[in-house]
């Protein structure tokens, strides 16, 4: 078992997991909460719906992989890495702009399907809400699995890591569910969203690679520098910190110039963006009341 990817999928199921988990509880809790207990079946009905579609489309991607032959599995493999990273930066915006508003559009949600008599429409409502979290969570986990298959085990580890981040946040889902205050989602979020970012900026930098494997980019194809002998990788037969650092920041002993630029500039500008304090929300005025004149 590789500890380093290992840590990736744990961190990438918890996180996704955890989204999930929240939605849902919070769907429930409304439900028991306004006398519509008996719904719940509805809610579970899309739930495992949209698992079961998320898996299906995860497995697909994978074995369309699987079935390629160089250079188009590079080709492949590379656009499915650059895929699940801008997945994975779209839903840590997303997330981080529509976190404060989330219960409220779906108690929203949840009384219109009451209100219309289309309780289908609860099904409906679990479907889309937690497909959005699975579909992110099966290509990102593709894009880690890729980047993984050049380490022993890689994959596999990733995969167990995810099943356990997952498994994790059901157990932090019945807690919400509950209302315990099981932790701090704003602290949470913040910094599992860091960690993502790391991942998501290794995805891009082994995309680059497959590349120049492939000869799309032959630009910028020299190595930078080359440190195997102090802290060589997992493919060099790298040490556990080696291993862990190849899994978590997308590191390389021995990195082309266009593969560390790549890691550089995403892992900046992203975390810049991310970072960043909010901007508060302009208060609306007061229905038929006019702006105040400034002078």
């Amino acid at each position: 078992m590789d500890l380093g990817f290992l840590t990736t999928g744990l961190l990438t199921g918890l996180r996704e997991g955890v989204e999930a988990a929240l939605i849902v509880s919070i769907i429930l809790a409304y439900l028991g909460r306004t006398g519509n207990a008996r719904h719940f079946g509805r809610i579970w009905i899309g739930t495992v719906a949209a698992l079961a579609l998320s898996t299906a489309v995860g497995l697909a991607l994978f074995l369309t992989i699987c079935g390629l032959t160089s250079p188009a599995e590079q080709y492949f493999e590379g656009s499915a890495m650059l895929l699940a990273a801008g997945v994975v930066t779209w839903m840590l915006f997303w997330m981080r702009r529509t976190s404060a508003n989330i219960r409220g559009e779906l108690h929203s949600g949840i009384d219109r399907a009451l209100t219309d008599g289309s309780l289908w429409g609860l099904s409906v409502l679990a479907f889309t809400a937690v497909i959005r979290e699975g579909i992110e969570t099966s290509l990102f986990l593709l894009g880690q699995v890729t980047a993984a298959s050049d380490a022993q085990a890689g994959a596999i580890s990733t995969l167990v890591g995810a099943l356990l981040g997952i498994g994790v946040a059901v157990v932090l889902g019945y807690g919400f569910y509950r209302g315990a205050r099981v932790l701090n989602l704003a602290t949470f979020f913040r910094w599992t969203g860091i960690g993502l970012v790391f991942i998501a900026a290794g995805l891009v930098s082994h995309a680059a690679h497959e590349y120049i494997d492939a000869g799309l980019i032959t630009f910028g194809t020299a190595t930078a520098f080359d440190i195997s002998g102090v802290l060589p990788h997992a493919a060099d037969g790298g040490s556990l910190l080696g291993q862990m650092l190849r899994a978590v920041f997308g590191y390389s002993a021995t990195p082309e110039w266009t593969t560390l630029i790549a890691w550089v500039a995403y892992l900046v500008a992203v975390l810049v963006l991310y970072l960043r304090p909010m901007r508060p929300a302009t208060p609306a005025p007061f229905p038929g009341r006019e702006p105040a004149a400034t002078t």
